[in-house]
């Protein structure tokens, strides 16, 4: 048989000069060929992604771990600061800076209404849309508009609801008012994870965040950062 035709079927080949059988034994060698590197393929495949998966897996322990000790670090130094302050701060943050390092550690708001905050944003539509359009109003009729005006997820922003509620003074409308308290009322924010932010500062003052995901891990199983929570508790309480 033909060695050129045993290796491939070149396009530029005169096959004419094959036998039926030849072209055939060719074809189907070059399709095992190519089942085969297929398999080869899946094979490969299938050995990496355990491979992969475990340094993951070490990689996002050492994250927790890394996590939930800063975080520890950090709870018995604002501890101190409050003793030494004498003095509650009531954030979601706090930077701890020298002159050549910065590490921020919180949390982060997702903001959440119910289903009652569409008849509140109704209330107050219908109020405002009633008003005249004279040069007294006009600017309140769009601020107003503006603070009810959705981002890119559909929903309100919730330091908006304090201006709204200043404005109920302006107004002194019952039915604008109502449909105010009713927007408030359901505003229901979901702390959804502690992040930690750090950077270098070099000798000319320029910063360099060390890239870090630390929000998408959780801290280790049975440690829990409840040093906010007992700063909001005392707050309420004093």
């Amino acid at each position: 048989m033909n060695n050129a035709l045993t290796n491939t079927i070149n396009p530029s080949m005169d096959l004419s000069q094959f036998s039926a059988q030849q072209l055939k034994e060719a074809l189907n060698r070059i399709e095992n060929k190519k089942n085969e590197e297929r398999d080869a393929y899946k094979k490969l495949v299938a050995e990496t992604i355990p491979k992969a998966l475990s340094r993951l897996h070490e990689t996002s322990e050492m994250m927790r771990n890394a996590k939930t000790e800063t975080f520890q670090l950090f709870e018995t130094i604002l501890d101190l600061k409050n003793q030494v302050y004498g003095f509650k701060e009531k954030q979601m943050s706090h930077t701890f800076s020298n002159d050549k390092e910065e590490i921020t550690i919180g949390y982060r708001i997702n903001e959440g209404w119910d289903d009652t905050v569409t008849i509140g944003i109704e209330k107050v539509q219908n109020y405002i849309s009633s008003l005249s359009t004279s040069k007294e109003t006009a600017s309140l009729v769009k601020i107003v508009f503006n603070l009810l005006k959705k981002d890119a997820k559909g929903n309100l922003k919730g330091s908006r609801v304090l201006e709204l509620q200043k404005l109920t003074k302006e107004f002194n409308n019952e039915e604008f008012t109502d449909g105010v308290e009713i927007i408030a009322s359901s505003f229901k924010p979901i702390r959804s994870s502690w992040f930690i932010e750090a950077s270098r500062i070099n000798e000319n003052g320029v910063r360099t965040n060390i890239p870090l995901s630390m929000s998408s891990v959780d801290f280790l199983q049975g440690y829990a950062f409840n040093f906010f929570n007992q700063q909001n508790e005392q707050n309420h309480a004093a």
